[in-house]
């Protein structure tokens, strides 16, 4: 079985220790960082090199957004597309080698879109919608195994939220970025794995906003997803969230997620 992790870290040289506790914890064979806010030239490689996590892919940049996909298991790096279009590091795509050879890994950080759900007076709305449509565009031309994961920043289901009804108007649930989400896992045929091995509407949140995480109110939200194409994810075997990150030291704002394949 090989597993693969997902997780957005929120700067990983500030969380560094934290991700060592869950690679030592939980030991995944690939884990998948997002918003790791560092250039590559000051990513922290020797403790994964000390781990054992000896393939890296790093698409940082200073300060901001940024992802690494980081591997026991040898791959190549596949791509780096920037559906941003303005140069944000955003995405990177592996294919893994040896075991699990064949497998396309995309890792990737879609916008957060701003406050305001509406493109004509919040310009990150737009920018987040656009996004997506350049990613289905993508995914209509996959002809291969791939397995999608990152902050999808969407929590597409009534169920993947706390209130439903409360935040129909709140960025990350709305009806048109739902829809927009909805076109881009109808391009590949997409099979959300979160949902396929916790169906909802069970609980299966991933993030808790600062403000509210600590009021025992359980106000979250399911951000993060795993996403394979049909002939793989018939190849899942479990999939799981870790909570227990979340209540940490000064802890990232989303936990990780990991799901197993019999490959």
């Amino acid at each position: 079985m090989i597993a693969i992790a997902t997780w957005n870290i929120n700067s990983v040289r500030l969380r560094i220790d934290q991700v060592e506790r869950f690679l030592t914890e939980q030991a995944p064979d690939v884990l998948c960082l997002q918003e790791i806010k560092t250039a590559e030239a000051l990513f922290p490689h020797e403790m994964f090199e000390r781990l054992g996590y000896v393939h890296r892919a790093v698409h940082g940049q200073k300060g901001y957004h940024g992802v690494a996909t980081v591997s026991r298991l040898p791959f190549r790096e596949f791509s780096r597309h920037d559906w941003q279009d303005n140069g944000e590091a955003r995405h990177v795509g592996v294919e893994l080698l040896g075991a699990g050879q064949g497998l396309v890994l995309e890792n990737v950080y879609i916008p957060a879109g701003g406050d305001i759900p509406d493109r004509d007076v919040n310009a990150k709305f737009g920018q987040k919608l656009d996004f997506l449509e350049r990613m289905t565009r993508w995914a209509d031309a996959i002809d291969r195994p791939t397995l999608l994961v990152g902050d999808f920043n969407i929590a597409p289901l009534e169920s993947d939220v706390y209130d439903h009804k409360a935040l129909l108007k709140v960025v990350s649930h709305t009806p048109l970025e739902v829809e927009t989400l909805q076109r881009l896992a109808d391009a590949h045929g997409w099979v959300d794995l979160g949902r396929k091995h916790i169906p909802a509407p069970e609980r299966n949140y991933s993030w808790w906003s600062y403000r509210s995480y600590w009021r025992d109110k359980d106000q979250g939200r399911r951000l993060d997803h795993m996403w394979a194409s049909p002939e793989l994810a018939a190849q899942s075997s479990g999939h799981r969230f870790v909570e227990e990150t979340r209540r940490w030291d000064q802890p990232s704002d989303h936990i990780p997620l990991i799901t197993g394949f019999d490959l």
